[in-house]
C-alpha cells in the first residue's frame, strides 16, 4: 500500500495556536471593546464580492488589482474576488442595502482578507484585519474621532510607545489637480533618472512616486513640490480643524508631507501609524478620507473616512499574554464519580466560573494537571456527590455540605474574576465565605 502524503499548508497561510493565538485574540477582543466605547456598530460583509467592486474602488492600475487579487470565475460565469480589504465591500453594502438612511454611519469589523503577495514577516496571503469606517460625515471631527479611536486602541494594547502617527493632507479636488500637475512637470523633467516603476507611475499615478523606496527616486521625490503651496483655503481650514482636534484629544502626531494616497477619490486626511520594530515595512495602521469612493461604485457623492490594521502585525508587537487558567479543576475522586463531577462542572460554568475537568489518569496525575493549569482550587467529587474543595496554594481544604453548594459556586466566580487570587491571603476567601454562609451572615441573591 502506497504511503499517504500529508498535504502541506498553502504558502502564505498560517495555523494560529498557542502563544500567538493568545496575542491574536487579545488584539481582536481589545478592538471590540474599544469600538464599543466609541459607539461603532459591528458589521459583517461577504468574504467574496463581484470583482468589479474591488476593481472600481481600488483602481485598475493598482498593484492590488493587477497583481494581488484572488479572482475566479464561478459556475455561473461571474467573476468573483476574495476580499483584499474591507472598505470596498462596506461601501457596496452601504449602497445596495439602503444604509444611506442611517448616515452618518460608524461601522467596524474584523476578519480574514486575501492578497497574493510575497510572504514576509507579518504579511501573509490570508491575513486578518480590523477595520473602522465613518460613512456620510464630511466634518473633520469624523477624522479626529477615528484617529483618537486608533490611538486609544494602540495604547490599550500596550504598543503605543515607539509607534508614531504620521499625518498629511491631500487637499480637496482643486488642490489635488493643481498639485498633480506640478508633480507631473517636476518628475517629467527627471524622466531619465527615474526607476522603471516610477516611469510607469508618472502617467497613471504620479503621487505614488513620492513614497518610492528605490534609491534612484529618492533625491527626485525629496525635491518635488509639496502640497502646502497648492492648498485651497477650504482645504487648509479642514486640515487645521483635524490637527487642532487631535491636539484637543491628546493624540500626538507628526507631519509627513510626502504621505500620499494615489487614487483620485482620496481627499484631505491621510495617515499612518508607523514603527521601526517590524523592519522596513513599519506601518501598523493606516487610513484616510475617501470622499469619492461611493461615487466610483455608482452611488451619490458621499463622504467617508476609515482605517485598517493587520491583526498579525499588531500581535507581533505585543508582550506575551498570560495563558488562560482554570479557577477550578473538577476531579472525580473515584470510579463512578464522573456523572456527579460533570454536574458540578456544568454548575460552575453556568455560574460564570472558569472550570475544567481532569478526567484522565490516577488522582496524583489529575492533581498535577490542575496545578499545571494554574487552577486556584480543585473540587474533588465522590460517587455520592460529596465535594471537597482544596486550595492549591496553601493545601487547605473544605468539605462541603450539600447546602454549601451555592456559596461554593459564588466563591468560584470570585477566583475566576481575579478578586480572590491563589495567594495565601486569597486562600482564606473560600473558608470565610463558607463559614459565613453556614452562620447565615449572607445569602446569594437572584441578581448576584
Amino acid at each position: 500500500m502506497a504511503k499517504i502524503t500529508t498535504p502541506r499548508p498553502v504558502r502564505g497561510t498560517q495555523d494560529i495556536f498557542g502563544d500567538f493565538e493568545r496575542r491574536f485574540t487579545h488584539v481582536a477582543e481589545t478592538f471590540e471593546r474599544v469600538r464599543r466605547l466609541y459607539c461603532f456598530s459591528r458589521v459583517e460583509v461577504p468574504v467574496f464580492e463581484s470583482t468589479a467592486v474591488f476593481a472600481r474602488s481600488l483602481g485598475e492600475t493598482t498593484d492590488v488589482v493587477s497583481k494581488e487579487m484572488y479572482s475566479f470565475e464561478d459556475r455561473g460565469g461571474d467573476s468573483l474576488t476574495l476580499r483584499p480589504e474591507f472598505t470596498a465591500g462596506i461601501a457596496r453594502a452601504y449602497l445596495t442595502e439602503g444604509w444611506q438612511q442611517y448616515a452618518p454611519l460608524k461601522l467596524a469589523t474584523h476578519g480574514p482578507v486575501f492578497r497574493y503577495e510575497r510572504p514576509q514577516k507579518g504579511r501573509y496571503r490570508q491575513f486578518h484585519q480590523i477595520d473602522a469606517e465613518v460613512i456620510g460625515a464630511a466634518e473633520p471631527m469624523a477624522d479626529v474621532e477615528l484617529l483618537a479611536m486608533a490611538d486609544q486602541l494602540l495604547k490599550e494594547l500596550g504598543i503605543a510607545d515607539g509607534v508614531t502617527l504620521q499625518l498629511n493632507t491631500l487637499g480637496d479636488a482643486a488642490t489635488r489637480d493643481a498639485w498633480r500637475a506640478a508633480l507631473v512637470e517636476h518628475f517629467d523633467s527627471h524622466r531619465g533618472e527615474l526607476s522603471e516603476d516610477s516611469l510607469k507611475r508618472l502617467d497613471k499615478n504620479p503621487m505614488r512616486i513620492l513614497d518610492s523606496k528605490d534609491p534612484r527616486d529618492r533625491p527626485i521625490a525629496d525635491s518635488a513640490p509639496g502640497i502646502d503651496s497648492f492648498l485651497t483655503a477650504e482645504a487648509a481650514d479642514f486640515f487645521a480643524a483635524v490637527t487642532s482636534g487631535l491636539d484637543a484629544a491628546g493624540v500626538a502626531w507628526t507631519r509627513n508631507d510626502r504621505l500620499v494616497r494615489g487614487l483620485d477619490y482620496y481627499r484631505h486626511t491621510a495617515f499612518e501609524f508607523v514603527t521601526d520594530r517590524l523592519g522596513a515595512q513599519g506601518t501598523v495602521l493606516a487610513g484616510g478620507r475617501y470622499d469619492g469612493l461611493i461615487e466610483s461604485l455608482g452611488g451619490p457623492a458621499t463622504p467617508g473616512v476609515g482605517w485598517a490594521a493587520g491583526i498579525e502585525r499588531l500581535a507581533m508587537l505585543l508582550e506575551e499574554p498570560e495563558a488562560p487558567r482554570a479557577a477550578v479543576c473538577v476531579i472525580p475522586r473515584e470510579g463512578g464519580a464522573d456523572a456527579a463531577a460533570m454536574t458540578l462542572l456544568q454548575d460552575l460554568r453556568a455560574a460564570g466560573a472558569v472550570a475544567d475537568m481532569a478526567y484522565r489518569g490516577n488522582l496524583k496525575r489529575r492533581m498535577a494537571k490542575a496545578d499545571a493549569q494554574g487552577a486556584s482550587m480543585v473540587a474533588l467529587v465522590g460517587a455520592d456527590g460529596a465535594v471537597t474543595a482544596k486550595l492549591l496554594a496553601s493545601g487547605k481544604q473544605v468539605d462541603l455540605a450539600s447546602e454549601d453548594r451555592d456559596a461554593f459556586l459564588h466563591a468560584a466566580t470570585l477566583y475566576s474574576d481575579g478578586i480572590a487570587d491563589s495567594d495565601v491571603e486569597g486562600d482564606s476567601v473560600l473558608e470565610e465565605m463558607i463559614g459565613e454562609w453556614r452562620q447565615g451572615l449572607w445569602q446569594v441573591s437572584d441578581d448576584e
